[in-house]
């Protein structure tokens, strides 16, 4: 597995920047997650910023979870991307994020706040300092996205970044099928 891990950031900070840029995507990779996790997961988390979901919000729309850090740049390449769906795909589609903070540096909530302004993040995002998500859905790698369908029902994980083709089809498969 060549995409960036926890573990790899935990052992080797030092090493992260230089290891980060040249990592290739991971394509369709086999998955930890299990394929009956839940949205009620994601909507436990206690601290939010941008607001936190409520059910009723999700409730018949396509549904993205992105697990990613800020300061990741595998996680940054795929957020212009978040943000064109998040406008082009309003009406059918909710993003919501989980901020799983690979540094220490990236635990500090005014951090997590100023990077996710700056990278134009307006979705709600989950703080995950503690890794209880991150845990719960059997994450390994950032970033890591799981598509939900409309009846709240994991249907496709993307793991690594620079497979925006494969997300976009996969969100309008997703839009096309019936509530």
């Amino acid at each position: 597995m060549t995409t960036f891990t926890r573990a790899h950031a935990l052992a080797g900070t030092l090493l992260a920047p230089l290891a980060l840029t040249a990592l290739p995507a991971v394509a369709d990779e086999p998955s930890s997650i299990p394929a009956d996790a839940s949205l009620d997961t994601v909507l436990r988390a206690r601290t939010w910023i941008n607001g936190a979901p409520t059910r009723d919000a999700l409730r018949g729309k396509v549904v993205l979870v992105d697990v990613f850090t800020f300061d990741c740049i595998n996680c940054k390449n795929i957020t212009p991307n978040l943000r064109t769906l998040s406008h082009t795909k309003r009406d059918g589609l909710a993003i919501v994020g989980i901020h799983s903070p690979e540094t220490p540096y990236e635990h500090d909530h005014a951090q997590v706040v100023r990077h996710l302004e700056l990278l134009g993040v307006t979705w709600p995002v989950a703080v995950d300092n503690d890794f209880a998500l991150w845990k719960a859905y059997k994450v390994e790698y950032w970033p890591t996205q799981m598509l939900f369908d409309r009846h709240g029902k994991l249907r496709k994980v993307v793991v690594g970044d620079s497979q925006d083709a494969t997300v976009n089809a996969a969100v309008d498969k997703l839009l096309r099928e019936p509530s």
